[in-house]
């Protein structure tokens, strides 16, 4: 399989793909998440996490701007 980063809109309980990808890239680490994998993110943001971890992150982060 081609790696390739896919395009989604983040809806709440779901997301839309709009260019086809195995993966998406974390917005605080950096890290691959394949898509099957994928369970973190922010529809306000539009933004993709890893764990809970990275999502406590970024809520931090917001808090301190």
């Amino acid at each position: 399989m081609i790696k390739k980063k896919a395009k989604l809109i983040f809806k709440h309980n779901s997301f839309e793909i709009i260019e086809e990808g195995d993966h998406v890239i974390c917005a605080v680490s950096g890290k691959e998440i394949l898509l099957n994998n994928l369970n973190y993110w922010s529809v306000d943001l539009q933004e993709a996490y890893f764990s809970p971890v990275e999502v406590n992150k970024k809520l931090k982060k917001i808090k301190l701007e």
